[in-house]
């Protein structure tokens, strides 16, 4: 018993020396690169199906260029088009390529408007004789080359326009644009934000005609923010922020027929949303999805252009709300793909050209997570889900009568594939909580790896000399659910000590962060609290994604009250174990996160001594449109519902210490929500600590923005936990 109990205490002690000459992960480090992954930047495979393009950027010289490879040799075949070759474009940061392409769109000089959207200059490239046209002179939105490649439509100043690229002539195609009023061809913010799309028009096939959207935001109202900047007065951005139960723009659909120049409105029966257009193969028919303001019921219709008459092919319905997702696939013959929780797990569905269902192709209890495409040629459908287990992902195929379904790649983490042009390759990108990025060649119909394209092994050669604890994955127990849970523990754990506990979460619903994919910065800064002796710990609780429809949707017209109570819940659980000091029990996290973490220390005060939130919204009646009642419809329908889990109506409950960090220039989710959560605690007399980013966004990001953010954050939880 002695030997036992003395070699047990050399193992603690070789454990205990090991560590301590292990390096800790510093907020510096992860913030200036000095732990990113290699990546494959732009792959797009070309239309023969044996090669791809790669966009390569030389750090050094700022050189960039649009490299050809071959799938099979995995050798360089030649440079499309390389900046040192261009005396007008020193650089660029993007390519596109039209149908054919004969051309390819290069941007450069790229700023950010919000989220997804963008300005810069663009320049049509012609691949066969090198020539270089700049498309404007001012900084303009989303071009799009025609499939022949002889023009290019734009947006500027809420307008479209269109150059001949033979003639170099431009025409003005809409004449109404107006900042904050009317938009044409460009989506407005809240359709940005949360339908997740910016460009809202396209080109038909055949490049006769053009579909674009209008908003009129006459209506809307209208949202404020000082920009500080450098100069004696601040400046101020307005723009238009539609809040919860507030009016939203009136969208309505057109038809612009190039030849002419004529526009034609689409009656489409007064839709509320429009949150997708797509043309189908045939040039006469456009595909427009439809829902309403609940978002419960979205409809796919086909537009016949020749006759402006619209057809009805497919309506869903959900007693809570319909995702609105990029799976909509047409065929050769139009008839489509279609992605669908119907049967409580997101599955994929073929439909006939008239929207008759032939049959579900994909079923079981697990969730489709990605639909790549559709082999007509072998009849494959090739998709990415969790059978595999929710916190993986796995690429698979199967047949269109939903037999023959065979595992393409998907051993345990998170696989992603990126098929060629004919489905003959995909280069999958593998990582794990353990794995960086991993990219390899292989054979779509079997999956057979070819070739390793690249690794990351001297990323983990580096992380050696760091003290990186690895990630324990499990399940917990929680309000009768089995929710996932990831812990990280000290390198030299000591199961008869007591540790503080740290708890991360997002918890918005469908997100996932207890997933089996390689480490973010928000990982690397967990680990140098792990080093300096903490357990952080991650539960995803109900609302969040990928374990089924009920589970997801389970927090309809609640936002963050089960949320709250999973989190709450779990850690008392996990106060329960030995080793975990229940005295010492913290939360953090960001946007949707912040206000979980906000409200865990205030409804469960008597488990939680810290949070820190991090540009939380602290009143869904701040929060947008779309977003909001989508989840909670409008607080004229559901009052209880937005202010009895609101954090600034119940101050007086804070009882432990408590960080609020806010942007001021945050867009997304108003810095209003922490100044009205300052403002009362204020006035319940209630201590705690802020910070204010000047005009910084949602991301907090920007110089040493986030080097500040993460040493302050480090600091509280030294001081607080």
């Amino acid at each position: 018993m002695r030997n036992f109990k003395f070699m047990a205490f050399l193992f603690f002690l070789m454990a205990t020396l090991l560590t301590a000459q292990k390096k800790t992960v510093s907020v510096e480090e992860i913030y200036n690169g000095s732990f990113r992954t290699q990546g494959l930047d732009a792959l797009r495979s070309l239309n023969n199906g044996e090669e791809y393009t790669v966009l390569n950027f030389d750090r050094a010289t700022g050189n960039s260029s649009v490299d050809v490879y071959d799938y099979a040799t995995q050798g360089k075949v030649r440079t499309l088009v390389s900046s040192t070759d261009l005396k007008d474009l020193p650089r660029f940061s993007s390519y596109e390529f039209n149908a054919d392409e004969s051309k390819m769109l290069l941007a450069t000089e790229v700023e950010s408007i919000y989220r997804r959207s963008t300005l810069g200059y663009f320049y049509v490239y012609d691949v066969k004789d090198k020539s270089l046209v700049k498309i404007s002179d001012q900084k303009i939105q989303e071009p799009v080359l025609s499939p022949d490649g002889t023009k290019v439509a734009y947006a500027l100043n809420n307008d479209l326009y269109l150059l001949d690229l033979a003639t170099k002539n431009t025409r003005q195609l809409t004449q109404d644009g107006k900042k904050n009023a009317i938009i044409n061809g460009i989506t407005d913010w809240v359709y940005e934000e949360e339908f997740a799309f910016v460009r809202a028009f396209d080109w038909n096939s055949d490049g006769s005609k053009i579909a674009f959207l209008r908003f009129d935001e006459s209506r809307v109202p209208e949202f404020s923010m000082d920009v500080y900047g450098t100069g004696l007065y601040p400046d101020q951005t307005v723009f238009k922020y539609p809040k919860a139960g507030e009016d939203n723009a009136l969208v309505s659909l057109h038809l612009l027929d190039v030849a002419s120049g004529n526009t034609e409105k689409v009656n489409l029966g007064d839709p509320y949303y429009i949150p997708r257009i797509k043309w189908m193969n045939n040039p006469r028919h456009l595909s427009v999805q439809t829902i309403n303001r609940h978002q419960n019921h979205l409809k796919l219709h086909r537009v016949d252009v020749l006759d402006n008459s619209s057809t009805v092919l497919l309506e869903e319905k959900d007693a809570a709300y319909v995702d609105v997702t990029d799976d909509l696939t047409f065929l050769a013959d139009d008839s489509f793909i279609w992605t669908s929780e119907k049967d409580g797990w997101n599955h994929i569905y073929l439909y006939g050209p008239d929207g008759e269902l032939m049959n579900q192709i994909t079923q079981g209890e697990w969730e489709v997570t990605r639909y790549y495409g559709y082999d007509q040629n072998e009849d494959r459908v090739y998709y990415q889900s969790t059978e595999n287990g929710s916190i993986n992902r796995g690429v698979y195929s199967v047949e269109s009568n939903g037999k023959k379904k065979r595992a393409l790649a998907a051993e345990p983490g998170t696989n992603a594939a990126d098929f060629s042009a004919d489905f003959t390759y995909f280069i999958n990108t593998y990582s794990s909580a353990t794995v960086p990025n991993t990219y390899t060649l292989h054979r779509a119909l079997t999956g057979k790896q070819l070739t390793e394209i690249k690794n990351n092994s001297a990323l983990l050669a580096k992380l050696e000399d760091y003290a990186i604890s690895p990630k324990e994955f499990s399940t917990i127990s929680i309000n009768g659910n089995d929710l996932n849970m990831y812990m990280l523990k000290p390198l030299d754990f000591d199961p008869n000590k007591e540790y503080p506990l740290f708890m991360y979460q997002y918890s918005g619903p469908g997100s996932q962060n207890v997933a089996n994919r390689w480490m973010s910065g928000n990982d690397y800064w967990h680990q140098k609290l792990v080093a300096e002796g903490y357990i952080v710990a991650c539960v995803d609780g109900r609302g969040t994604g990928y374990k089924g429809r009920d589970f997801k949707k389970a927090t309809y017209m609640n936002l963050v009250k089960y949320e709250t109570e999973d989190q709450i819940a779990a850690a008392r659980e996990l106060s329960k174990l030995a080793y975990i000091d229940e005295d010492r029990t913290g939360i953090w996290g960001w946007s949707f996160g912040g206000h979980m973490a906000t409200n865990c220390l205030l409804k469960g005060n008597d488990v939680f001594e810290m949070a820190i939130a991090v540009a939380p919204v602290t009143s869904w009646r701040f929060y947008d449109t779309i977003y909001t009642e989508r989840f909670m419809r409008t607080p004229a329908e559901n009052p209880s519902g937005y202010d009895d889990n609101s954090p600034f109506n119940y101050p007086e409950l804070l009882k432990g210490k408590y960080l609020l960090v806010h942007g001021s220039g945050d867009d997304n989710v108003h810095v209003q929500n922490t100044m009205r959560m300052i403002e009362a605690l204020v006035q319940a007399n209630k201590p705690f600590e802020w910070a204010i980013y000047p005009d910084k966004n949602h991301g907090i990001y920007g110089g040493n923005t986030r080097v500040h953010l993460y040493n302050k954050m480090s600091k509280f939880v030294r001081e607080n936990l």
